[in-house]
């Protein structure tokens, strides 16, 4: 037998190997990015009335440009596991940075090619390096968990309405998902998971609104009766 078949055979997998360790090179870079900028976004969460943590997409999307050009025609799918979940954290960070912004849930879809620079394959039909719709849903279900986490932390500021208008964001993003009849094992795993961070939500709300912290006239109106009652029992003691 020939043995030019084993040579050639040989330099094809040498390429192969080569391009799937340039793939994993860049998606380290854009790991470090989605790290800086993540760590600049939980500011929020020592500060939640705060101002919006200012951060920067350039690193990120130059990462994803320099991934797409190594990507043969045609082959997205067959390398895409090495850096899908690190695109789902990224557009998760575009969510969570839209929503503090905004202060509401939105389509983030044209936010995110506009960021990055990349389509999303709303379809199903793309051959070019793209984001895939199940990255979207993916981002959605992380901010949901972060904004969980947020709600908390709020009320440890005493700030008491963000929890509730977190709490009827999250419930209509949760009902959305439940219209989808998921396939994605992972997805609705993930999905699944969600109950319990609506639930913690759901007892935040709850423990506010029982003791009336809700409303504001009425926390006004409790806070100037504690004081009295240290006035009072300050008088007592003079006596």
């Amino acid at each position: 037998m020939d043995l030019v078949f084993f040579n050639e055979l040989q330099q094809s997998l040498e390429q192969e190997t080569n391009r799937k360790d340039d793939i994993r090179n860049i998606v380290k870079e854009l790991d470090r990015a989605c790290r800086k900028i993540n760590a600049t976004l939980n500011q929020i969460h020592a500060d939640p009335t705060g101002p919006v943590p200012q951060v920067d997409f350039q690193e990120a999307k130059e990462a994803l440009l320099k991934l797409a050009q190594l990507i043969p025609e045609n082959e997205f799918y067959k390398y895409n596991d090495l850096w899908s979940r690190t695109t789902q954290q990224v557009v998760f960070l575009i969510a969570f940075k839209t929503y503090l912004e905004q202060k509401e849930i939105v389509n983030i879809i044209p936010i995110v090619e506009a960021t990055l620079e990349v389509k999303v394959d709303i379809h199903n039909d793309l051959n070019e390096f793209h984001i895939q719709l199940e990255d979207i849903l993916h981002a959605y279900i992380s901010l949901i968990s972060e904004l969980s986490r947020l709600c908390i932390n709020s009320v440890t500021v005493g700030d008491y309405d963000r929890p509730l208008i977190i709490s009827k964001h999250v419930k209509d993003l949760s009902a959305g998902f439940q219209i989808l009849n998921l396939k994605n094992d992972i997805l609705r795993k993930r999905f699944d998971g969600i109950k319990y961070d609506v639930k913690k939500i759901e007892e935040v709300v709850y423990d506010i609104t029982l003791r009336g912290l809700h409303n504001r006239n009425k926390r006004i109106i409790s806070e100037e009766e504690e004081e009295g009652e240290k006035d009072v029992k300050k008088k007592q003691k003079e006596i």
